[in-house]
Parts: structure tokens; C-alpha cells; sequence
């Protein structure tokens, strides 16, 4: 295959991290991302060069735009954490194959991206680009967590976010394994929907006896882990609700004030934990077992409609900036961007 030597990408407009403390979630591109042309990236050793067909716009990956990620922005670089495409240069017997990948040499909001060549997913054939795009972030972090949980021993678990995409792989997680799982959210609206994907309970922060049901659900089903994307003054009070030995386990941090701790003293006499979930760090240590199985059963699930992804828009490359706002809005749906 011929390549070009330039290529389009959305590349960032800021280096480091953003200063001035915790901001909110960022609602659309707008000048933290720019449209231009960038030479196509150089595969180095260990590397490959896949031509990206479909990335996904995921929080993290606001997060990082913005600069409130655990990593800092080079600027001028593409920006994307994940995609779907299919592998066109690179020593590699994956050339010519369609993957999932991360854009661990460059950025996947662009015509083209670097992974390393030993991370790639070589896909199943009955594998939708729209499932792919986003098959590791999401998927792989509810593949990783449910397995915190179900390990625990308790029969119930609780988490934040519980209407986002990631929730609902976790509720189809606890109904096929049979540990019942108990999402929290803000919006009514969202309870017929969850309880119909096979939630066992869902508590609405927004209702007035928030705080009654959370203590009853609690007190009955007993979960002892609370898997939190939000890490606000809600999850802290579920957590202190929650029974000797439960853990906190954060992944994000939705909301931009801090809880308060009012109970130190049960993680002395409860034996409680707060611990922090970085996916990255999970794939780096789980093992080649362990993540192999993790990958074949994620790409089991979406081929046989066990998981699907529910898409907010699809947008080219080059119209991304202009209307990723609107796609944004869209409550717990995925943006993806199309090369």
C-alpha cells in the first residue's frame, strides 16, 4: 500500500496539564483541539501504523484534552485514546488486518495513528466498526471491575454512573453471572431502562428519599464494593452506608468538589479501603491469561447482542469541531469520529 506523506488530524492546542484547579467536564472541542495537516506519523520499532476507520470520544479523553488527565498534552500531537482500523505498515503479522487498538505513539482522531504492534486486537469478523471503535476503555474497564466485585464474594455491588455506557456493560455483567448489581443516577427517567437491562435496584440521587432507599437497598443486599466514577459527597456517604470491609474504588472524577470524610474511624474498626482503578495499569499487570480471556469475552458479548453500544453521532473528521457539542449532549451515548 502506497502512503501519503501528510495526513488530517485533530490535534491539540495545549501542552501540560490546565491550571486553576478542578473544572468541569469539558462540552465540546472548541479550542482544545484543531483541525490541521500533520506529517504521517514514523513507525518506529516495536510499532504499527494503523489507518483509523472509527475512534471513540470517550471522558477520558475530554478529560486529557483539557488537561485534567493523568497525563500531560503535547501540543501539536493528535489527540484519542482508542479506535478501530485496520493495520497498514509495521513488523507485525497483523498487516492487513482490521484491530483495536490504543493510540499509544499518536493520537486516534486522525486519518492515521501508532499503537504498539503487541498491544493490537485482532477482531472477530462479525465485529461492528461501531462496538470496535470503543472495544477497550469501556468494555475492558467493566470487564475489569465486575471481576473486583464478583472476587469480593458479596452478592450485590454498587456503582456510580450507572446509566452511562460503561454502567450498562456492568448490569449485563451482574445479571449472566448473577451478582446483582445496583446502579446509582441522578435522572428518574433512567430507572425503567436499567431495571429492564437486568439492575436488581436503582437509586436516584435526585429524589427525596434518596438517602432512605440507598440505607434500605444497602441493609438488604449487603454490597461491599462501590465501583465510583463520580467521587462526590453521594459516593462518599453510599460508601460509609456500606458494611465492614467494603472498598471504595474510583475510576473518575465526574463531579469538581471534593467530598468530605465523615467517618474516619470506620476505617479503622471496618476495615474500609478507598482505592483508585486506572485501566492502563490493569493491562499492564493482569497477565497474558487473564487479559486474553478478558478480550475474547468482551468481543463475545457485543457480537452476540449480549452488549451493544448506544451511539450519539458519527461524525467525519473534518466536521468533528463544528458539531461535536451537540453529539456531547446527548446523556450516556458514545461520539465516535470517522476517518
Amino acid at each position: 500500500m502506497t502512503l501519503p506523506s501528510k495526513m488530517s488530524a485533530l490535534i491539540q492546542c495545549h501542552d501540560g496539564y490546565a491550571s486553576g484547579g478542578d473544572r468541569d467536564m469539558p462540552k465540546d472541542l472548541t479550542g482544545l483541539v484543531e483541525l490541521a495537516e500533520v506529517p504521517l506519523p514514523e513507525v518506529g520499532p516495536g510499532q504499527a501504523l494503523v489507518k483509523v476507520a472509527r475512534a471513540a470520544v470517550n471522558p477520558s479523553d475530554l478529560m486529557f484534552v483539557a488537561g485534567l488527565y493523568g497525563q500531560p498534552r503535547v501540543k501539536g500531537a493528535p489527540a484519542g485514546f482508542e479506535g478501530v482500523g485496520e493495520v497498514v505498515a509495521g513488523d507485525t503479522p497483523l498487516l492487513g488486518q482490521r484491530v483495536s487498538f490504543f493510540g499509544s505513539g499518536s493520537g486516534t482522531w486522525a486519518e492515521y495513528a501508532l499503537t504498539d504492534a503487541k498491544q493490537m486486537i485482532p477482531l472477530r469478523p462479525d465485529l461492528k466498526d461501531e462496538d470496535a471503535a470503543g472495544l477497550i476503555v469501556n468494555p475492558m474497564t467493566a470487564m475489569a471491575m465486575f471481576g473486583i466485585a464478583r472476587e469480593d464474594g458479596a452478592e450485590s455491588f454498587l456503582f456510580t454512573a450507572g446509566g452511562s455506557q460503561l454502567g450498562k456493560f456492568m448490569i449485563g455483567l451482574g445479571k449472566d453471572h448473577g451478582l446483582a448489581p445496583i446502579p446509582v443516577v441522578r435522572r428518574a427517567e433512567q430507572v425503567e431502562d436499567l431495571r429492564a437491562l437486568g439492575a436488581a435496584e436503582v437509586l436516584v440521587t435526585s429524589q427525596d428519599d434518596f438517602k432512605e432507599k440507598a440505607a434500605e437497598v444497602i441493609k438488604a443486599r449487603g454490597p461491599r464494593v462501590l465501583l465510583d466514577a463520580v467521587a462526590d459527597q453521594i459516593s462518599a456517604d453510599l460508601f460509609f452506608a456500606m458494611p465492614k470491609g467494603a472498598r471504595w474504588i474510583t475510576y473518575g472524577r465526574l463531579a469538581t468538589k471534593p467530598p468530605v470524610l465523615r467517618e474516619m474511624g470506620q476505617f479503622i474498626f471496618m476495615d474500609k479501603r478507598i482505592e483508585g482503578f486506572w485501566l492502563s495499569q490493569w493491562m499492564r499487570e493482569a497477565g497474558v491469561e487473564k487479559l486474553g480471556k478478558a478480550v475474547t469475552d468482551v468481543q463475545a458479548r457485543f457480537a452476540t447482542g449480549a452488549w451493544s453500544t448506544d451511539i450519539s453521532a458519527t461524525l467525519p473528521l473534518n466536521e468533528a469541531l463544528e458539531t461535536s457539542a451537540q453529539a456531547l449532549a446527548v446523556k450516556d451515548a458514545k461520539l465516535l469520529i470517522a476517518s
